[in-house]
C-alpha cells in the first residue's frame, strides 16, 4: 500500500516561492493500476517523484508497505526504491551504445545480482516486449516504439512490486502506443504490481482503477472505477 499524507513540497525561497505539492493525501491499494492525470505543470511528475522517493517533501508522509520513506537516509531510500521500484519515462533513457541485453542488464548489476542469475531474467524480459529477436542489437538501432520497449524490460527485469510511468506513450504513434499500454497493463495483472501512470491522456487514464485529477498542485478528485 502507498499512502500520502499531507504532502507539500516547495521549490525556491521567500517570495520567490512555489508550492509544487499543497497538503496531498490519498491512498493506493497494491495492485491497483492508478492514473495521474492533469494538465502540463500541475504538479503530476512531482508526485510521482514525491511518491518514489526521487524528491523529498518537505512537510508530510509516504508510507510504503509501513514505512515512511520520508525519514530514511538517502542510501536507505535508494536500496529501497532499487528493490521494489522501477521507472519508465517518455524520453526513454536508454543507452544507445549499449545492447538491448547491456541495457536490461543494467538494474541487475545495480541491486548487485549474481551474474550466474541474470541471463535468464534478462532474456525473459526481452521476450515479455517482443524484443527477444534484438538481443545484440545496439539501441540506438531501435525505433522509436521498440526503445520504449526495451525501456520497459529493463524496468521490470527485477520483478518491481511498484511500476512508475511518466508519459510512457507521448512520444508514440496511437498503434505503438496501444501496445505499450497492453505490456504495462499485463505486467500489471500477471505480476499484481501496483501501476502509476502519469499522463494528460483521459483515454489512459479511464482503464485505471483509480485515477486522481491534480491541479495547481492540489488534488481536485478521486475517482474509482466500478470493479
Amino acid at each position: 500500500m502507498i499512502e500520502l499524507k499531507s504532502v507539500t513540497k516547495t521549490y525556491g525561497k521567500k517570495k520567490n516561492t512555489f508550492t509544487a505539492l499543497d497538503d496531498v493525501s490519498f491512498v493506493i491499494p497494491d495492485g491497483a493500476t492508478v492514473a495521474i492525470v492533469g494538465k502540463s505543470g500541475s504538479g503530476k511528475s512531482t508526485l510521482m517523484h514525491a511518491m518514489s522517493g526521487l524528491d523529498r517533501p518537505e512537510v508530510g508522509e509516504v508510507i510504503i508497505d509501513g514505512d515512511n520513506i520520508l525519514t530514511l537516509k538517502a542510501k536507505a531510500v535508494d536500496a529501497f526504491r532499487s528493490e521494489k521500484m522501477a521507472f519508465i519515462f517518455q524520453s526513454f533513457f536508454v543507452q544507445g551504445n549499449e545492447s538491448c541485453y547491456n541495457n536490461v542488464s543494467l538494474p541487475l548489476e545495480i541491486a548487485k545480482v549474481p551474474l550466474r542469475n541474470r541471463r535468464a531474467k534478462i532474456l525473459a524480459a526481452l521476450k515479455a516486449v517482443g524484443l527477444d529477436d534484438k538481443v545484440k542489437s545496439r539501441a540506438r538501432d531501435l525505433s522509436g516504439g521498440q526503445k520504449q520497449r526495451l525501456a520497459i524490460a529493463r524496468a521490470i527485469v527485477g520483478e518491481p512490486t511498484v511500476l512508475f510511468a511518466d508519459e510512457p506513450t507521448g512520444n508514440l504513434d496511437s498503434t505503438t502506443g496501444a501496445q505499450i499500454e497492453k505490456l504495462l497493463f499485463d505486467y500489471n495483472k500477471k505480476h499484481k504490481a501496483t501501476l502509476v501512470i502519469v499522463t494528460h491522456d483521459h483515454d489512459i487514464a479511464r482503464k485505471c482503477q483509480i485515477q486522481i485529477m491534480i491541479k495547481d498542485g492540489k488534488v481536485q478528485s478521486i475517482e474509482e472505477a466500478k470493479r
